[in-house]
């Protein structure tokens, strides 16, 4: 999710974070509102994406070497959802990575996220398929769960195992899924969520202690679950935000991964505490001195390439039946 302007809390200040960050994280920072200026929030839906998409393509890391791409349709009976497939090497794939893009449900797409997705294929072997779902405001929830589902069920008809990954708002839907198809023959063999969107109550300890974070604050988070929601009252729903679920047995086995400073990393623990308390199996680790949006940094950050590598070996094991941890 991009950063908008912030408001004054009880948690750590905004100026604060510069004796927390290290200067990569900083310039990283500083890069992306350079290109996604707080203002930028007041313009229409369609002029925000396009500032948010020349600031992916200005961030993209490039695609490794032995990653080729192809992109494709699945054909549904009111809709056709692109889709694009990564794999290296060219030899046919053991797992199929089902990677849902972030962008707080109103930004992103195919291209913006192509670089994460190349550099996670390069760095697990796995095959990786990127769909492109659609956005909010115009198509309101459950619209980008619906995709993610039927994306889920067409992967599943590869006949390979699958293992859920997303971040901020992918990682919502990718547990979205999760839930909702634990029950499947094909049911996936694990779920990778990157400082996910899971809560709808939006309470916990990182939602206090950083609702001024860079990168994403508070104010941030109602403006997209308000356009997410459209004009449905917001509910119980597990669609909509996994944590709401009453049922948190049969998961897949599950690693969560968040940033210090992020409101969202509180979902993170709590996702794993459910899990755990159901009997699942679960790992939750918050990455010190990272800000969400800290994949579009690996390429300049020490600590956010660490942790990219730490991602990517934790997919890597879950994509062959392996717990990592």
């Amino acid at each position: 999710m991009p950063r908008n302007s912030t408001r004054r809390s009880e948690g750590v200040p905004a100026g604060a974070y510069d004796a927390r960050l290290d200067p990569e994280i900083r310039d990283f920072i500083a890069r992306t509102n350079a290109w996604y200026p707080p203002e930028t929030s007041d313009l229409p839906i369609e002029n925000q994406r396009v500032i948010y998409n020349a600031m992916c393509q200005a961030f993209h890391g490039g695609t490794p070497e032995g990653v080729a791409s192809s992109d494709g349709a699945i054909e549904l009976a009111d809709r056709r959802l692109r889709v694009r497939r990564y794999r290296f090497g060219g030899e046919e794939p053991a797992t199929v990575i089902l990677y849902y893009h972030g962008g707080g449900f109103v930004l992103g797409d195919l291209e913006s996220h192509d670089d994460v997705c190349a550099a996670l294929c390069a760095g697990t072997g796995h095959d990786v398929v990127s769909v492109d779902y659609r956005l909010a405001p115009e198509y309101p929830h459950p619209a980008a769960f619906d995709d993610a589902y039927a994306t889920f069920d067409w992967a599943a008809a590869l006949g390979l195992p699958l293992l859920l990954c997303g971040e901020s708002a992918g990682g919502n839907l990718a547990a979205a899924v999760a839930h909702a198809r634990r029950g499947h023959p094909r049911a996936a063999v694990g779920q990778l969520l990157i400082y996910p969107s899971l809560s709808s109550e939006m309470r916990g300890r990182s939602y206090r202690e950083h609702a001024e974070a860079p990168m994403l604050t508070l104010r941030d988070l109602a403006i997209y679950r308000r356009l997410r929601l459209g004009d449905r009252e917001a509910a119980k729903d597990p669609r909509l935000a996994p944590l709401d679920d009453q049922d948190f047995a049969d998961l897949p086995p599950t690693v969560i991964v968040t940033a210090e400073c992020d409101p969202l990393s509180s979902d993170g623990e709590a996702y794993r505490d459910r899990i755990l308390a159901a009997g699942g199996r679960a790992w939750w680790h918050e990455e010190p001195g990272l800000v969400h949006s800290f994949l579009r940094a690996r390429t300049t950050s020490r600590r956010a390439a660490e942790s990219f590598a730490r991602i990517a070996a934790a997919a890597r094991a879950l994509g062959k039946g392996e717990w990592p941890y």
